[in-house]
């Protein structure tokens, strides 16, 4: 069912074909797809002794940028709207329950501290 195909005939089959064939330019290769490791962090050699490091374009604004953006994020945070349940249906409970005469409050014990009730 299958035949083995000796190297031989392979050779001849190759030796037919035209030279265009023969002879393709494969530009799947390159050079190495990563950096290669220099020992410097971040592949940076540290300057000279007395001289400062030279920043990239990009770095003041991504500074900026993440940075600031936290900080804002943070004060939007800090001041965000309460829109929980209990702060807006808290109030009206409270009302509707003085107003039934029902007691609902804790009533602490008179060894508690509060014999009278805690404080508002």
């Amino acid at each position: 069912m299958f035949a083995r195909v000796s190297s031989l005939s392979t050779a001849r089959a190759a030796a037919q074909r035209p030279m265009a064939l023969r002879m393709q330019r494969r530009y799947a290769g390159g050079p190495p797809s990563y950096n290669e490791p220099s020992g410097y962090l971040f592949g940076e050699k540290p300057p000279a002794p007395g001289q400062k490091r030279e920043k990239a374009a990009w770095e003041r604004l991504w500074y900026w940028g993440f940075y600031g953006g936290m900080a804002a994020f943070g004060v939007l945070l800090y001041y965000k709207p309460d829109k929980s349940v209990r702060q807006w249906a808290t109030p009206e409970a409270e009302k509707r329950l003085d107003e039934s005469g029902l007691p609902w409050r804790y009533k602490p014990s008179p060894n508690s501290g509060y014999p009278e009730g805690i404080p508002k």
